[in-house]
């Protein structure tokens, strides 16, 4: 391993970034994930109105069902790994699972799921969630991200560890994992998500380390018992 390592930072170190502006970095990023399948999908519709494409209706018939469905897989991910979803404050990890495979159909990376817990509180499934994404973002030319999450007691510890050909973790990721601000000239797409992660897993007590390697890039948390929001 790398010197890498992300340890949480005390909070004295860095001035935390404003509610609003963590709104609006969130807000920016989902809207960029969402955009490719909304486009892509008017871009279909486009051609079923054009008088001149008629024989490319199958084709745009079959982009508007793949573009849908990746939308509604996105979407359903969204609600759980960023949002409240619904009153629910335990969920089932075959259910989790199947949102996590939802989003990596549409990624080179594939994901190996191995929870060893009949049941996740909200705290836990959020972690799992992002986690997972962003061990598949580490390996934008594949590999596998294999993700594990079992009970310690009352705690429930996650390790996901991504293996693949020159997998990577951006520098705005390590910061925000860190509960750093984004560095100038960085992407804050990046770096809100890995922020967002540190926030709740810092709320809850929890603890998250990362560490990048010349061919894995590991992620590991602990959380304590089940919080409500």
């Amino acid at each position: 391993m790398t010197d890498s390592a992300v340890e949480p930072l005390t909070a004295d170190l860095v001035t935390p970034p404003g509610a609003a502006q963590i709104a609006a970095f969130l807000a920016a990023r989902l809207c960029h994930d969402f955009i490719s399948p909304v486009s892509a999908i008017v871009s279909g519709l486009d051609l079923l109105d054009d008088p001149d494409a008629q024989d490319m209706r199958e084709d745009a018939m079959g982009l508007i069902a793949a573009s849908g469905r990746k939308l509604a897989e996105m979407l359903s991910f969204t609600r759980v790994a960023f949002g409240a979803s619904s009153s629910a404050e335990v969920f089932d990890p075959r259910e989790l699972e199947a949102l996590a495979q939802g989003v990596f159909a549409h990624q080179r990376a594939q994901l190996e799921w191995i929870v060893e817990t009949d049941s996740l509180d909200k705290v836990s499934a959020r972690a799992v969630l992002n986690l997972a994404q962003m061990a598949g973002a580490a390996l934008p030319l594949g590999g596998v991200a294999k993700l594990r999450a079992v009970k310690d007691g009352t705690s429930t510890v996650i390790l996901v560890e991504s293996t693949g050909q020159k997998p990577r973790l951006r520098p705005e990721v390590i910061a925000g994992l860190r509960g750093e601000p984004l560095p100038d000239g960085a992407l804050h797409g990046h770096w809100v998500q890995a922020y967002y992660v540190h926030l709740f897993v810092s709320e809850a007590g929890g603890k998250i380390v990362a560490e990048v390697g010349e061919e894995k890039v590991t992620f590991a948390a602990t959380l304590p018992g089940a919080t409500a929001d």
